[in-house]
């Protein structure tokens, strides 16, 4: 059985353990704040960059621009959105397993990776990554979005990949999020739509040349929403494991404390039994 010493010493370490996480979880709390009004701010401008694309789509007639070319597929690649630090719960894993379902073996496609635990994982798995970015997926801003987007926008204007995919966890709530897949290149989301009534427009030059500039901006609205939707994700999973993990350590202390009054009083009653034993052996 331990020692009282050695039970004072694993509370206080337990203690000391809660204090961080307890800290963890107000951070990311903060964090999470901040990101969840971004991911919402972002929604609307979303929204109607696809709106705007649809209406000069349907202005433009026949549509040719390299990044809406339909090529027989042969080599694709994802894009996948996971965290730089741990201690998130299962947010990285998830994202991890959402990837893995689309491999049959690891020559299927190539992986760009947004996040060292993304980086990590696939490297040491023997997975081909072309392209990796780290450092930023707690706080993306609109220019990691576009340094994204223009590397996609490369590889598959050049023709070494024939679909571009991207991985990424949707925000739902704290407690709710959900690894998403969609398709980035080629563009095919704003073809098939009737153009909507409402009001006639005059592009200048021309439909087909705003669209050719509207595309690209697009896919950076696209990646960048997948960005705050990823870091709202990853904080809110993070603030959720700290709580749990705060909890947890609350109910350890609480079995530690018991154990050690055990042991204290077991360490009384013996002393007692003790001097009872030499006061009788005396007499």
């Amino acid at each position: 059985m331990a020692s009282t010493q050695d039970i004072r010493r694993r509370i206080k370490s337990v203690k000391n353990i809660q204090q961080i996480t307890k800290a963890m979880k107000m951070v990311a709390a903060a964090r999470l704040r901040r990101a969840q009004e971004g991911a919402l701010a972002n929604k609307p401008y979303a929204e109607k960059m696809q709106a705007v694309l649809r209406d000069v789509a349907g202005s433009a007639g026949d549509i040719n621009h390299p990044l809406l070319e339909v090529r027989p597929v042969n080599k694709k690649a994802y894009v996948v959105l996971a965290a730089d630090k741990g201690l998130a719960g299962a947010y990285s894993s998830n994202v991890f397993k959402e990837v893995i379902t689309h491999f049959s073996n690891k020559s299927d496609a190539d992986l760009i990776t947004v996040g060292r635990k993304a980086r990590d994982y696939f490297f040491h798995r023997g997975y081909n990554i072309v392209t990796e970015y780290a450092g930023f997926t707690e706080r993306p801003t609109y220019e990691h979005a576009k340094h994204v987007a223009m590397k996609i926008m490369e590889l598959f204007t050049s023709g070494e990949y024939d679909e571009i995919h991207m991985v990424y966890t949707k925000f739902i709530s704290p407690i709710n999020v959900v690894p998403t897949t969609v398709k980035l290149l080629p563009i095919s989301d704003i073809e098939g739509e009737e153009k909507q009534s409402g009001g006639e427009y005059i592009y200048e030059p021309n439909a087909g040349e705003v669209l050719g500039l509207l595309l690209p901006q697009y896919l950076e609205t696209m990646v960048y929403g997948a960005l705050l939707q990823s870091a709202a994700s990853e904080l809110g999973s993070r603030m959720t494991a700290m709580s749990a993990a705060t909890d947890n350590a609350d109910e350890l202390i609480s079995k530690l404390v018991l154990n050690y009054n055990k042991v204290r009083q077991a360490g009384i009653t013996r002393e007692i039994n003790e001097i009872v034993s030499g006061a009788e052996a005396l007499k």
